[in-house]
């Protein structure tokens, strides 16, 4: 379908639905929406074809000198939004440099960057597809608030059915800690409320494979789309965000994808699923190989494994990730693959067992984390050991078939382990990230913006008191 015939068929639809707005959204460098809305009567095909300027320097991309941007809509992204009272059609896009006689993409937006890496793929030989199905773990809460003043620091969260509940609740639906997982009504008071979440994802061409409570019981629990392919997954983890996180507040709670918000409970991840495709049939499958999969899996293992350092800085992009990667709540700690092994940062599900949809997931990323960055560098690491042929195995990073967390001091001495900080991952993408410049995907000053903002996060966060250190210290 050509863009002319693209952008009638947008226009038939705001006729069709009666739209009265019509809403961009944009993304920042920590991968949160930002939007801009005109009137459905302004919409014109010049607005698909010249789009909308904006101020990148607010976004974390570019210095203010050189900030004019503007961003054009791709119409394939368009949906109704279902969280406004007055009919509003939503689009995402890419962001492009202001340049005469034609404007150029702007090489940081992260969506471009996405676009870039599966290109780099197509132009490595090495597939024309990258399949992902990212799970999105996630909490509930029926109260939060928070406090950060210099004679008060504290933060306070409540689920209705937790635990810590038992002598208030009053109907006798509490969950014992850490026994929520599958946990049925009516201890599941938010069935409703994840399956409205659910109808709303497909409603945006989303295709959800189920949602369940997840292991924590103080609210956890998670919701799995179908695979989908790299960009349009990329696209589509926001928007899955962006639901949640509306539904939540329509029935009277607030969602969080904090790794660790609950201190003693399971953390939440993004665990993700990824397969290759060239010329439709799949690359990762071996009868003969591994867990069914072929070199090049292995190879791919091989770059994650590899990087998985400097990987950290862009899928666990904040200080809180680093409390949920711990032993002892099937968070992974060592840098390993396995089958069916929850402890070692690559699992490989013995469940998918036909050829195309033989894959592996990588466990630690968390969804604080740019989905457009983080999904790129996953490719990006993977091309690289395709590229240099890295075999897990004779690196001695596995296959690890036991729980690694059963280890004896010594044992876990031998093995590697993944970042225990962001500050320990930040240095790790200061020192290894030429395999995420390969190609030009990730523009160096990108990279640099991105640490230097991170690290700043690290540094106030460092001078600010704990709670947690006034019970150990505040009596010494």
């Amino acid at each position: 379908m050509t863009l002319n015939n693209k952008i009638q068929k947008i226009m038939d639809l705001i006729r069709e639905k009666d739209i009265k707005m019509v809403d961009f959204k944009m993304v920042d460098i920590n991968g949160q929406f930002r939007h801009v809305t005109i009137p459905a009567e302004n919409f014109s095909e010049d607005t698909m074809k010249n789009g909308i300027g904006f101020d990148a320097s607010n976004y974390g991309y570019a210095v203010v000198e050189k900030s004019d941007m503007v961003f054009i809509p791709d119409p394939d992204t368009a949906v109704v939004d279902p969280f406004c009272s007055i009919p509003t059609l939503s689009m995402t896009g890419n962001a492009m440099i202001i340049d005469n006689p034609e404007n150029r993409p702007l090489a940081q937006y992260p969506r471009n960057i996405v676009l870039a890496a599966n290109q780099y793929m197509k132009d490595c030989g090495i597939a024309d597809t990258m399949m992902i199905l990212p799970e999105f773990e996630f909490y509930l809460f029926d109260q939060v608030g928070w406090e950060l003043q210099p004679n008060s620091i504290g933060v306070a969260v409540d689920a209705v059915q937790s635990y810590w509940n038992s002598a208030n609740e009053g109907k006798g639906c509490i969950v014992p800690k850490q026994k929520a997982y599958h946990i049925a009504k009516p201890f599941d008071i938010s069935y409703e409320c994840r399956s409205e979440m659910c109808m709303h994802m497909k409603d945006a061409g989303i295709e959800i494979n189920y949602h369940h409570p997840e292991v924590a019981a103080s609210g956890q629990f998670e919701i799995e789309p179908q695979l989908g392919e790299l960009t349009k997954m990329a696209d589509a983890t926001m928007m899955i965000k962006y639901i949640i996180h509306n539904t939540a507040l329509k029935y009277g709670k607030s969602a969080t994808f904090m790794p660790k918000p609950v201190y003693g409970e399971a953390g939440s991840g993004m665990h993700v699923h990824m397969l290759l495709l060239k010329d439709g049939q799949p690359v990762f499958s071996d009868d003969n190989g591994y867990a069914h999969l072929s070199r090049e899996a292995h190879w791919f293992m091989g770059g994650l494994l590899k990087h998985i350092g400097s990987l950290c800085a862009l899928t666990n992009p904040s200080t809180n990730s680093f409390k949920r990667l711990v032993p002892g709540f099937e968070a992974p700690v060592t840098v390993g693959y396995a089958t069916s092994n929850r402890s070692a940062v690559i699992r490989i599900p013995a469940y998918a067992k036909t050829p195309n949809k033989r894959r592996f997931e990588l466990r630690n990323p968390d969804a604080t984390c740019n989905p457009y960055f983080c999904y790129a560098a996953i490719l990006m690491a993977g091309i690289d050991g395709i590229k240099n042929q890295i075999d897990p195995h004779e690196n001695g990073w596995g296959p690890y078939d036991l729980n690694l967390y059963h280890l004896s001091d010594e044992e876990k001495a031998k093995l590697h382990h993944l970042p225990t900080s962001l500050e320990q991952a930040l240095d790790a993408l200061e020192a290894d990230h030429d395999y995420l410049t390969a190609g030009g995907v990730f523009p160096e000053v990108l990279l640099k913006n991105f640490i230097a903002s991170k690290r700043a996060e690290c540094a106030e966060l460092a001078k600010i008191p704990h709670p947690a250190e006034f019970d150990k210290y505040y009596n010494l």
